[in-house]
């Protein structure tokens, strides 16, 4: 993730990982924040619920995205309060996919960049969405995995998914795919948060520290 330090914009990264499984969504991403090759906080949230039924994962400028988290948790409210009918999971993604889209394109001294990654349940089933940091968004159908750290974890995932998985494999998947980004990819670390989204809804079920060991 990307901390701001007075006028600057610090290049950094993360790793995220959704992916979809037979009972349900596993999220998980890192909890390190860096500024440049300073870790900036080590206990960071970025899987987030933002309703009942739906959570992201968050990737890009800290400022931005806490903004954008607030704003599509309060669009989604209203819209249920003016509609009464609950968002549809395609509804609350394509809302923040509009909302990431002008947030990059509006002018700025500081790039507005943010990358989700959006599960949930509704009606229709479980579904998950990437929104890439220029406001695309593509349904994924199996996995998915952003940020820094995303080439160790996709090497896992390429080797190591299957269909109709459980939601307990994929924990322990997604976990090993983080723990592979914290030990290669300097700007992760600190440990793992992993939520799942069932027929319960969404869930906080692993929140454990990660080494980064040196032998000599």
């Amino acid at each position: 993730m990307i901390k701001m330090e007075e006028d600057k914009q610090l290049k950094t990264g993360t790793t995220t990982v959704g992916m979809i499984c037979k009972d349900g969504i596993v999220l998980a991403a890192d909890r390190r924040a860096t500024a440049g090759y300073f870790i900036a906080a080590k206990k960071v949230d970025k899987v987030l619920q933002i309703t009942d039924d739906i959570a992201v994962t968050i990737a890009g400028t800290v400022s931005d995205i806490q903004l954008l988290v607030k704003l599509i948790k309060a669009e989604l409210k209203l819209k249920k309060l003016k509609t009464g009918k609950v968002n549809t999971v395609k509804e609350a993604a394509n809302l923040l996919a509009g909302i990431v889209y002008n947030n990059i394109r509006k002018f700025s001294v500081i790039p507005g960049i943010s990358h989700f990654i959006v599960g949930g349940k509704d009606a229709k089933g479980f579904h998950l969405y990437d929104l890439s940091p220029d406001g695309s968004i593509t349904e994924v159908d199996d996995y998915v995995s952003s940020g820094s750290g995303s080439t160790m974890v996709y090497g896992l995932l390429e080797a190591s998914y299957k269909e109709n998985m459980s939601t307990k494999d994929g924990i322990n998947m997604a976990v090993k795919g983080i723990n592979s980004a914290v030990q290669r990819d300097v700007a992760s670390g600190n440990g793992v948060t992993a939520f799942t989204i069932t027929d319960k809804g969404v869930k906080k079920v692993l929140e454990k520290e990660i080494e980064n060991k040196l032998e000599v």
